[in-house]
């Protein structure tokens, strides 16, 4: 039986093939019906979930995510760290 993708999966995959809000070193920031979501864009996945690293990047495209609430996902384009209220 094949394995049915999370809802929130299908609604992220559907969000990071629009254009990106902005771009850093490591991540391509994408607006979602969910939260902020930070498409892992440096090379191979890290082994830990990389937030620390995603909310200084943040800052540099005007996004303070110091208290938002934040989980990750992996969806088809890859590692994607998840920021909401």
């Amino acid at each position: 039986m094949a394995t049915k993708p999370l809802p929130i999966n299908a609604l992220l995959e559907d969000s990071l093939s629009e254009p990106a809000i902005g771009t850093t070193d490591c991540f391509r920031w994408h607006a979602t019906p969910v939260g902020i979501a930070a498409l892992w864009s440096n090379g191979s996945t890290p082994s830990t979930p990389p937030f620390d690293h995603a909310v200084k990047e943040g800052l540099e495209v005007g996004l303070d995510l110091s208290r938002e609430e934040r989980e990750f996902h992996q969806v088809n384009q890859g590692l994607v760290l998840l920021f909401h209220s």
